[in-house]
């Protein structure tokens, strides 16, 4: 396994939740890092701490789906540090509906952070990881890029694509025989406030449904389990070993075993299962 001692490392979404606790793995490790997120008071918290374990820490506050703010960050960012080694994208955000209850602007938030975000941070860093010599481009999709699922139409779509992207990146990087090492991470259920953030934006827009309840109490009971940390140190080990698809934890392993094996039948089983999860 390579080490990320000295390496400087991008980290987006880092106020809370998996963003927060790479940016605490890397420290640990020994890595620089250059720490963002919209939430500025998250983002201090991750940072303090970050220096407290020892790491140089470069933070800005940066919203992942304007484009003009990320290249801007990325030259900050090279500039500060001299280098950069890697980059996490791993903002993101959950919500949306079923494709007849969700609007245009749904799928414009979700698609711009979740996978516009993520072109972004890699457009935008991938000169600066060929120029180090040793890069390393880590997409964060989810174990909806997976396997699709109900309700979360958009959400779904947003992580299929980042698969894609990052997937056809890493053929892109082999084939020119650059310097950067691609890996796509598919979390499952991570306890982190993602499902609790959309449902309090649904919230603030006046369009809170019990459903949209019942499903985020069912999401934060039943189903975001694995402690971030963990996903972290999993995530961090994949890098380090240089695999170009990371699996976070048994219900991702297990979902990726169950398309693979039935995909023509996976449909209609998950869709059982989300109907007695939601009865409770």
């Amino acid at each position: 396994m390579s080490s990320v001692r000295d390496k400087v490392a991008v980290v987006t979404g880092a106020g809370s939740g998996i963003g927060r606790q790479l940016a605490f793995e890397l420290a640990r490790r020994g890595a620089r890092l250059a720490v963002s997120d919209v939430d500025e008071a998250g983002l201090a918290e991750t940072a303090d701490r970050a220096r407290a374990l020892g790491a140089q820490v470069h933070s800005a506050r940066l919203d992942v789906a304007d484009r003009a703010a990320v290249l801007g960050h990325a030259s900050t960012v090279a500039a500060h540090f001299g280098v950069v080694h890697q980059v996490y994208n791993n903002a993101g955000v959950a919500g949306g509906g079923t494709v007849l209850d969700s609007d245009w602007a749904d799928y414009d938030r979700i698609l711009g952070i979740n996978l516009f975000g993520v072109i972004h941070g890699t457009k935008a860093f991938l000169p600066h990881l060929i120029a180090s010599g040793d890069g390393h481009v880590v997409n964060v999709s989810s174990l909806n890029g997976i396997m699709a699922q109900a309700s979360i139409n958009a959400y779904s779509a947003s992580k299929f694509a980042v698969r894609g992207f990052t997937e056809a990146l890493r053929s892109e990087m082999l084939l020119a025989g650059h310097p950067v090492q691609v890996t796509v991470v598919h979390p499952g259920g991570v306890r982190t406030n993602i499902a609790t953030a959309a449902l309090e934006l649904s919230r603030q827009r006046g369009e809170l449904t019990a459903e949209d309840e019942e499903r985020t109490r069912t999401y934060n009971e039943k189903l975001l389990r694995m402690p971030p940390e963990q996903a972290a140190r999993t995530i961090v080990d994949g890098v380090a070993a240089g695999r170009p698809r990371v699996l976070v934890g048994n219900d991702a392993k297990a979902v990726d075993l169950l398309v693979r094996l039935a995909p023509r039948a996976y449909p209609r089983l998950v869709a059982r299962l989300q109907q007695r999860a939601t009865r409770g």
